[in-house]
């Protein structure tokens, strides 16, 4: 089969788009389905929405009028939350890749074929830059590598190696459904394929990452609940100096916005003996005295394309 401009379709491996949903953002998932759709790419695109906790009809609805062939919408049939959404996807694929992308996310033209290209020499796992939009504003987020390393992932968070980058050979891993509420689940599976083999990265921003919308921005005991699974399950994080005083500091943080203080101080004052410039923990001490909100501290963060 010919794709039009004289290559073979089946030269280029397929790959299946796993986006889950709640079915509460039908405009901005019509959109992400039709950037996957819209790639450039002379292998087989195939789409799987997953409808985690939303009528897989209303969902349908929602794309249709979209190439039908190249669009499955199925209930998620796993553990409720955005580990069972993905997993459900991946085992419905029958892809040679596959790949994340948000519901609210958008795929840049050339994301999947530079991504390929990078996998060509036996990779397992890819990702790539990210272009963050916070209201008006759009902020490149860059790895600064063309191989991230578990070493780099313990130091930093990597918040460019997004989930929505994602894109890695299919049966090579699945997602681990005891994430608390789907907390640190793409960053943990960032690090167990980094530690198969770095992962290969295209240094460009191909993904555009809409932050202010998630359901899980605010969640502050999630999100605690999220980094201590991360401190269990990867020791690694609490041994580099840089990377145990970030999530010290993540921790100090968010205690400090359920108004513990005195969990936060203990986390600020852990931060700051791992390294004495983490400055998470000072913010964590303002958020805790009441001279800063928490939400005003994320905003000013997001409007820079940066995280706490």
């Amino acid at each position: 089969m010919n794709d039009g401009r004289g290559a073979p379709r089946d030269a280029a491996p397929s790959v299946g788009v796993v986006i889950p949903t709640r079915g509460n953002r039908p405009e901005q998932l019509r959109a992400a389905v039709l950037a996957a759709l819209g790639q450039r790419y002379p292998g087989r695109i195939l789409v799987v929405v997953v409808a985690d906790g939303a009528d897989p009809e209303t969902v349908a609805e929602q794309v249709a009028g979209v190439v039908r062939a190249d669009i499955w919408v199925l209930p998620n049939r796993l553990s409720p939350g955005l580990p069972g959404a993905r997993n459900t996807g991946i085992a419905a694929c029958d892809t040679d890749l596959v790949a994340f992308c948000d519901d609210d996310d958008l795929w840049l033209p050339g994301k999947l074929a530079a991504q390929t290209r990078v996998l060509d020499g036996g990779g397992e796992f890819a990702s790539c830059g990210i272009e963050v939009e916070h209201g008006a504003r759009r902020v490149p987020r860059l790895a600064g590598t063309d191989a991230v390393t578990v070493a780099h992932l313990v130091r930093s968070r990597m918040v460019m190696v997004h989930s929505s980058t994602f894109l890695f050979r299919r049966g090579a891993l699945w997602v681990d459904e005891s994430a608390p509420r789907g907390q640190n689940e793409d960053w943990d599976l960032a690090l167990r394929a980094a530690k198969r083999r770095p992962i290969a990265n295209v240094d460009e921003p191909l993904v555009r990452v809409r932050w202010g919308a998630s359901h899980y921005v605010t969640c502050w005991a999630d999100r605690i609940a999220g980094l201590e699974w991360m401190l269990a399950r990867h020791p690694e994080l609490s041994t580099d100096p840089r990377g145990a005083a970030r999530v010290y500091g993540q921790l100090a943080f968010h205690h400090a916005a359920l108004g513990h203080r005195r969990e936060s101080a203990r986390w600020a004052a852990r931060a700051l003996t791992a390294r004495l410039g983490e400055p998470r923990a000072p913010i964590a001490l303002a958020v805790a005295a009441g001279l800063v909100s928490a939400p005003r501290v994320l905003t000013l963060l997001h409007d820079r394309g940066h995280g706490i």
